[in-house]
């Protein structure tokens, strides 16, 4: 499924959703999203992205992991905290230091149909407000979710083009 955008009045953020159906068992999920350097196999190489806190890193409440990453040339770096830890089911990571305003994305695992779900439900808050939003972010954050979904059904042998609405 491409990732939905939306924004949320309320919160005056953006918001991305997203999800997609692995034939593995939940458990098996969970344990790959719980290894944090998992994460660089999920993100397309041209960010050349690369975690920067020193190994092994144990993922639990409070843990804060720090990032270096390239877009657009520009290099950035990038501290989030796992600011809720229930495997496993879900956990949420939030930026503590980085590129967006507000970064807060929850990580959710359902079982379902003999395998499980992967759901993304990101808020997000950008500088430079709906034009950057429109221009850079939003096409940005497609590509990453296009390609961190093609990756997960390569990885747990789904056939490409298989997910859940």
């Amino acid at each position: 499924m491409r990732p939905v955008f939306s924004f949320d009045l309320e919160q005056k953020s953006y918001r991305l959703q997203s999800r997609v159906w692995l034939p593995r068992p939940l458990g098996e999920v969970f344990e790959f999203f719980s290894t944090a350097h998992n994460l660089e196999i999920l993100t397309p190489k041209l960010l050349h992205f690369q975690i920067e806190t020193p190994s092994p890193i144990v993922m639990q409440k409070g843990l804060l992991i720090d990032y270096s990453l390239r877009l657009h040339g520009i290099s950035l770096r990038w501290r989030s905290e796992i600011s809720a830890w229930e495997p496993p089911y879900r956990f949420v990571d939030r930026q503590v230091h980085g590129p967006y305003r507000l970064w807060h994305h929850e990580h959710r695992f359902e079982e379902r149909d003999g395998g499980t779900v992967c759901l993304d439900d990101i808020h997000y808050r950008v500088l430079g407000g709906a034009i950057v939003h429109r221009l850079f972010v939003k096409p940005d954050l497609t590509k990453i979710f296009e390609y961190r979904h093609a990756m997960m059904l390569e990885l747990f042998g789904a056939p490409v083009g298989v997910s859940v609405a």
